[in-house]
């Protein structure tokens, strides 16, 4: 695949926000190497806020950087991702418990937007456009839960995982699984159901970590061995 050239004049992030979705969605793919020079002279900025971008990068798992070798594009270590479902479920089922009892006025109008805006994506084939509303949602979920900030925690430690979420979209038939997931757990949400949307979020975020050696066989050289 060809990687297009990054506009120029991007802010640092920016320019970690594109690079951060070229490594997501498989345009960079693992082992290609990236190069802080050229990607500088393509941006115009210095080589030092570029070097902050991809230590950043590396420290999120996206990149290996071998001092005096050069920076390639990370595989999908499989630890990570079992890492990362052991977070999300201990934090996620918890607080869509709390969305369930929650009293915020505008929960059931505002998550099913969510629905609507999902169900015109996979109208369009659009596995980047459903994947971000999917993230909204979730973020949404924790917010009327009553804990906005726990969000931010939860992203940190799922981009091995993110990637195996990504990989797993790019099926239409995946996309409409997961939509009626969220029809589901959305119903249960608004009706005040804090056991039901557990046991929904539960299975919800297993999903994708149940399909994983599927996925590996399709795309094996995203994984390290």
């Amino acid at each position: 695949m060809a990687v297009s050239p990054i506009r120029p004049r991007l802010s640092i992030k920016d320019l970690y926000d594109v690079l951060y979705m070229r490594i997501l969605t498989g345009e960079l793919r693992p082992g290609a190497a990236i190069s802080e020079t050229r990607i500088a002279d393509e941006v115009g900025l210095s080589r030092t806020p570029v070097r902050q971008v991809f230590q950043k990068l590396a420290d999120a798992g996206f990149l290996v950087v071998v001092p005096q070798v050069g920076t390639y594009v990370a595989p999908i270590e499989i630890s990570a991702v079992r890492d990362a479902q052991f977070v999300r479920e201990m934090l996620e089922c918890s607080a869509v418990a709390e969305a369930a009892t929650s009293s915020v006025a505008d929960k059931e109008a505002r998550l099913h937007r969510f629905l609507e805006d999902q169900r015109w994506l996979i109208g369009k084939g659009d596995h980047i456009g459903f994947f971000l509303s999917d993230e909204a949602m979730h973020r949404a979920l924790m917010e009327i839960a009553g804990h906005p900030h726990v969000w931010g925690m939860i992203a940190s430690a799922k981009v091995s995982l993110d990637r195996l979420r990504y990989l797993s979209l790019e099926r239409i038939d995946w996309l409409e699984m997961i939509f009626r997931q969220h029809e589901d757990l959305v119903d249960r949400v608004v009706k005040g159901d804090p056991d039901g949307a557990t046991k929904v979020m539960q299975a919800h975020l297993r999903t994708a970590f149940a399909a994983i050696e599927r996925i590996a066989a399709e795309n094996a050289d995203f994984f390290a061995e």
